[in-house]
């Protein structure tokens, strides 16, 4: 390989970037530059054009313009009350209650719609009011909200998961879902904590609880309101588990479920049905566009045999698997600052995974370890999603909510490192589950 065709790639990238070009035109652009260096005129250009085609000629990528379709159609169908008030139930009666149950909230909501986006806009949303009228502190419940989005980014459903299975070379779908959950549910905790460790050293940011009585009859009311969203997680998953159907199959139940779901509740009628499906088509070929950009991307990367020459620069100067991840992770983590994580995925993970590969670490584990990673870089500036929104639901500044932010982050990152170099917290569901040896 000749370094000076990675240092060209990078450079072409990192000055698209800087000037604002869309990053799919970026890598796409910066890819065929390479293919063009190093190869005829016409071969260059039928070489970029096929392997984008056969980049997103998958069966697997089916599953996310599905699943975009099932969570927009969720996110429409009136669901974050009913799942905020079985958060209620669980931990309603906690200090600064209202920001405990932002974060369960978020996680079940994340587990039907698989957005953190839309968690942190819909249940801030339905929180807010309640949040004022209690008297708490409003930065800190949008840092909690904040914080605790992403969480539906690793507990299943998660098109990042598809998106790394495919570029993966076919990670099984079905146990990177069920090995996400255990380390979303240690994310929520890790905000549940910093939540209370805030409220410890500032009591009156706590307001005061809700005053909720709950009778036998009230409590089954709200988990019989609940229920018929949180059986989302049956179909989908349950569905995979016993080997009912693929990912993709999965996905279309999910989208009819949710079809049967909102006409039940009586939120979804022609126009709305219409507007969801033009934003899922927006949505989707953004997503496959980028996907296809990023398979010539692969290409280059292998064909210049970069991710070689990285693997033996790393590999040369230690073998400690533990040194590696923890740089691996540094990495990815400021990576997540600047990138989104759907093209975070498919650029670094041709890269590192090799490298984990080599040292013993088993693909799913690894994936939980990326996603997780970029999941961080949601919440953070400068270009974090979940952060601009978060802040937009509450009207509070980026600076300040950042303020509040930085303890949560810390606690994140404490638990993304138990949650890397403890590998049975990805691995026992799926393991049992009978998906990985």
């Amino acid at each position: 390989m000749d370094p000076i065709l990675g240092i060209y790639l990078v450079g072409i990238f990192g000055i698209l970037m800087v000037l604002g070009v869309p990053i799919a035109i970026a890598i796409g652009v910066a890819s065929t530059s390479i293919l063009l260096a190093t190869m005829p005129f016409k071969v260059a250009l039928s070489t970029a054009g096929q392997k984008m085609v056969t980049g997103i000629d998958s069966f697997s990528l089916l599953a996310v313009p599905l699943f975009i379709m099932a969570g927009n159609i969720m996110n429409h169908g009136g669901i974050a009350r009913r799942l905020v008030d079985f958060a209620y139930l669980f931990v309603g009666r906690i200090p600064g209650s209202i920001s405990h149950v932002n974060v369960v909230a978020n996680m079940l909501f994340g587990s039907v719609s698989g957005s953190a986006v839309a968690a942190v806009a819909a249940v801030g949303k339905t929180l807010l009011p309640e949040a004022k009228q209690a008297g708490m502190d409003i930065p800190l419940f949008t840092a909690a909200n904040i914080a605790s989005g992403p969480t539906g980014q690793i507990i299943p459903p998660s098109n990042g998961m598809i998106v790394y299975s495919v570029v993966s070379g076919g990670t099984s779908i079905g146990a990177l879902f069920l090995a996400g959950y255990i380390p979303g549910i240690i994310m929520g905790l890790c905000s549940m904590c910093v939540v209370a460790v805030y409220l410890k050293i500032h009591p009156s940011w706590a307001g005061k609880n809700p005053q909720i009585r709950y009778t036998l009859s009230k409590v089954l009311t709200v988990i019989w309101r609940a229920f018929p969203s949180m059986a989302m997680i049956v179909v989908v998953i349950g569905g995979i588990i016993a080997g009912i159907y693929t990912a993709t199959e999965a996905a279309c139940s999910a989208v009819v479920y949710a079809l049967i779901l909102s006409w039940i509740y009586r939120q979804l009628n022609l126009k709305v049905l219409l507007e969801m499906a033009r934003d899922t088509i927006l949505i989707s070929s953004l997503v496959l566009f980028l996907i296809g950009c990023s398979t010539v991307m692969s290409y280059v990367l292998a064909y210049i045999q970069l991710p070689k020459l990285i693997s033996d620069a790393i590999l040369g100067v230690t073998h400690s698997t533990f040194l590696i991840l923890l740089l691996m992770n540094i990495i990815l983590l400021i990576v997540g600052m600047f990138m989104d994580l759907t093209p975070a995925l498919l650029i670094f993970t041709p890269i590192f995974l090799p490298i984990a590969v080599q040292l013993g670490i088993d693909p799913v584990h690894f994936g939980i370890i990326m996603m997780f990673n970029l999941c961080v870089g949601i919440t953070t500036p400068p270009v974090g999603a979940a952060l601009f929104v978060g802040c937009s639901v509450s009207k509070v500044s980026i600076e300040l909510a950042t303020k509040r932010l930085l303890p949560f982050f810390l606690a994140t990152i404490a638990g993304l490192m138990v949650v890397t170099y403890v590998p049975e917290l990805s691995l026992a569901i799926p393991r049992w589950a009978g998906l990985i040896n």
